[in-house]
């Protein structure tokens, strides 16, 4: 039975909630709907930050002390007021839509200490649009000794279905971490985090020009590259493991880089995420034919072209020149994950999360 699922993404570049309509029985996508996208205010950006650098002391994963509570408001308000806006501009009823897909706010993942925190009050944000809401979809992977991300890679598998291309195909996200999915036919599916993605450069452009990101990779193409830096930031210990593997968006927070102007900077860090995109492909079974570019970083001209640089002979496009909505990819993996969930088929699996069995999960809070 196909279901019309609405999902919800907001990611660790914390720039706002992507809302994405799909139809779906779970396997396969019969039609891709409408997105939107409802942007965080400065106020809303600023609060995410504190909520960041807070759960880093969490005591469990289910305590919201002081920052923590009022980052959950507005979390959870944020993506009701993206879900009204959302139908409102598409004159859809919350009768028409079977199921949301919350993935709420990721302030701290530590899958080695089994705790994984997406905050946002799911049976709050039910009640709220009326819509039931599948939510909390790392945790049952995470407590099965899983990474719990990433989780996209089903629906990547799905669209690829649709492409009719030689293997093996690859689809990187670049959000505020980098992801990839190795997909060689039907039955084999490898995925991982690769390293940072946006995240390092995002904060380098808030701190140095008090700008969110570097739009179009224009201040990266205006700078050189620190290389000493690059490979010394590539010694990281876990550009060598093997997939799966996963990170929080915090890991390399504590790499600065030297006395540099913004541009250089910029040029630095957009080099080093392509580089660590480019170490995943001794690690896979066979090298890639072609590379799908996804999340914010498929608009990065620089980020592109150092990816082709480096990716060569292989082939580099952004999603959307294949006519997939690049930024509301996640939001519409979500949707699908939440069509899953309902059916209880899996969201991960061995090769994806490191998780010993193929894994469902996700809760369900209704209206």
């Amino acid at each position: 039975m196909m279901l019309t699922a609405l999902g919800l993404m907001s990611g660790t570049s914390l720039d706002g909630v992507d809302v994405a309509l799909i139809e779906t029985d779970g396997r396969r996508v019969k039609s891709i709907g409408p997105s939107g996208y409802r942007a965080y205010t400065n106020q809303e950006r600023g609060l995410l930050r504190q909520a960041l650098t807070e759960a880093v002391h969490l005591p469990q994963r289910d305590a919201r002390p002081g920052i923590l509570r009022e980052a959950e408001r507005a979390v959870t308000l944020a993506h009701a007021e993206a879900v009204a806006a959302f139908n409102a501009q598409h004159r859809i009823s919350c009768q028409d839509i079977d199921i949301v897909g919350f993935h709420g706010q990721t302030v701290l993942h530590r899958p080695a200490q089994k705790m994984t925190v997406q905050i946002g009050d799911a049976a709050a944000l039910a009640r709220t649009i009326h819509i039931p809401v599948m939510h909390d979809f790392r945790a049952a992977d995470v407590a099965a000794g899983g990474q719990g991300a990433p989780l996209v890679p089903v629906y990547h598998r799905a669209l690829a279905q649709s492409l009719e291309r030689e293997g093996p195909i690859v689809v990187v996200n670049i959000g505020g971490v980098s992801n990839i999915t190795y997909i060689d036919g039907p039955d084999i599916l490898i995925a991982c985090d690769t390293g940072p993605g946006n995240a390092l450069l995002d904060d380098h452009m808030f701190r140095t020009m008090s700008q969110s990101f570097d739009c179009e990779g224009r201040m990266a193409a205006q700078g050189a590259v620190d290389v000493p830096w690059v490979i010394r930031a590539l010694e990281h210990p876990f550009f060598a493991l093997p997939p799966p593997k996963s990170l929080d968006r915090n890991d390399f927070a504590s790499l600065v880089l030297r006395d540099m102007s913004p541009a250089d900077g910029a040029a630095t860090l957009t080099a080093f995420t392509a580089e660590a995109i480019a170490r995943i492909v001794p690690l896979l079974p066979k090298e890639p034919k072609s590379w799908i570019v996804a999340g914010g970083g498929a608009r990065n001209l620089t980020m592109l072209r150092m990816l082709r640089e480096r990716l060569q002979p292989a082939t580099v496009e952004p999603a959307e020149a294949l006519g997939w909505a690049a930024d509301a990819l996640e939001a519409q993996a979500f949707g699908f994950l939440a069509a899953r969930g309902l059916k209880g088929l899996p969201l991960s699996y061995p090769t994806t999360t490191g998780v010993p069995m193929p894994m469902t999960g996700g809760l369900i809070a209704r209206p």
